[in-house]
């Protein structure tokens, strides 16, 4: 990106100049000019094993940085076994990856625990236009036009793999993608769920759930089926092995059941009989409804429609599944909301572990809430401004991780 550089080469520059004042050893003498005393540095007498250890508990960008200070530093870094000790002591909280054009896929990266923004170019992908999920540091991007190109990449290392393409028919008239990553054994299961209309008929639709599996390199095609009155969109997730997806009314029902969420067992290519058996009602009239996976509990986040008119909405909420019912935890305070305007389809939402990330389409606008804390919070300003009044702003969360490869 012009006048920017690779968030690694920001990291490393501003670590040689913090290091053009560091001394290891500091000379110094006492007021009566008796002989010098050396102050040894506590890094020159640690062991490689403790010092690996103290720098596994580094925000990612800042390993980075570390990496830069000497050889003995870089080495450690690079090794297999701190890779390792860096997935197995510290949750690193998500970073969000935001577009800064509809055609490129370059934009910025924002960093909640240094809450700084880091240019990042994106492998493998020509467009910022595709469907995008996310899992324990792989990312899965999969075209828009064709929709049977797909790659998985870590946006930190950079390493990528274009997947064969899937089963089926080649065009449908939505899609829906979600990835899930074991972070034991690093395997990964994607799934594609194609929804066509039935030539003829718009109140019934095709749809179809392909499942790839990284240790076999082969897709299945788990189910079809036929529905009546729904028809799939393009929200998915997988959580706790299960396929969930929203589905959406095509006519006859009330305003307040629009949408719904219907799932399928990944695990035992199961769905217990039919799809429609698994329905359960969207909360409210809802509006850019958002599935994520946090701790393998099922999250939405939603915008709440009015009475009168649903498509326009008064709130914005977060919901968890429990069981079969939606359960309301939080919702926007109005000072927040404010800033996201009031028509449907005015915001996207994403999260994973215990961040939720909320952003405005018409602005370069990013919120976030922490589940534990349960606090709202913006962002800082991203490094972009708007070049013309109908840019829209796109983005993905994912987590910075170093050990995880596809």
């Amino acid at each position: 990106m012009e006048g920017q550089t690779s968030w690694i080469r920001h990291c490393h520059n501003d670590m040689s100049r913090d290091l053009e004042d560091f001394d290891s050893y500091l000379d110094f003498t006492n007021e009566g000019g008796k002989e010098a005393v050396v102050a040894v540095s506590v890094e020159s007498i640690l062991p490689d094993d403790l010092l690996e250890r103290i720098l596994s508990y580094l925000p990612i960008a800042s390993i980075f940085r570390a990496g830069s200070v000497c050889k003995r530093w870089h080495d450690i870094v690079s090794s297999r076994r701190f890779l390792w000790n860096v997935s197995h002591i510290i949750s690193q909280k998500p970073w969000y990856f935001m577009f800064t054009s509809s055609d490129e896929p370059i934009g910025y990266a924002y960093d909640p625990v240094l809450r700084k923004w880091y240019a990042i170019d994106l492998p493998c992908i020509d467009k910022s236009n595709c469907f995008i999920a996310s899992s324990c540091g792989l990312v899965c991007f999969m075209d828009n036009d064709s929709r049977s190109e797909l790659h998985v990449c870590n946006p930190i290392t950079k390493c990528s793999m274009k997947l064969p393409e899937p089963l089926g028919s080649m065009f449908s008239d939505y899609s829906a993608l979600a990835i899930s990553v074991n972070r034991v054994f690093h395997n990964y299961t994607i799934s594609v769920v194609k929804s066509k209309q039935v030539p003829g008929n718009f109140f019934q639709w095709d749809i179809s759930i392909h499942i790839y599996d990284s240790e076999t390199m082969v897709w299945v095609t788990s189910l079809t089926e036929v529905l009546s009155g729904w028809r799939g969109g393009d929200e998915s997730v997988i959580c706790d092995g299960v396929l969930y997806f929203l589905i959406y009314s095509t006519g006859g029902g009330a305003p307040d059941n629009r949408h719904g969420l219907v799932s399928y067992n990944i695990s035992n290519h199961s769905s217990h009989g039919l799809l429609i058996r698994s329905f359960i009602p969207a909360p409210c009239s809802l509006t850019c409804g958002r599935l994520m996976n946090l701790k393998q509990k099922l999250v939405m986040v939603g915008g709440i429609g009015r009475q009168d008119r649903p498509d326009i909405i008064k709130g914005i909420g977060i919901w968890i599944l429990c069981g079969k019912e939606w359960r309301e935890i939080a919702r926007m305070p109005h000072k927040f909301f404010q800033g996201f305007g009031e028509f449907d389809d005015v915001f996207a939402s994403c999260g994973t572990d215990e961040l939720i990330y909320i952003q405005s389409y018409g602005a370069p606008a990013l919120l976030t809430f922490d589940m534990n804390l349960k606090q709202w919070r913006w962002s800082q300003k991203c490094p972009v401004t708007k070049r013309f009044p109908l840019q829209l702003f796109t983005g993905f969360c994912f987590e910075p991780r170093l050990e995880i490869n596809p």
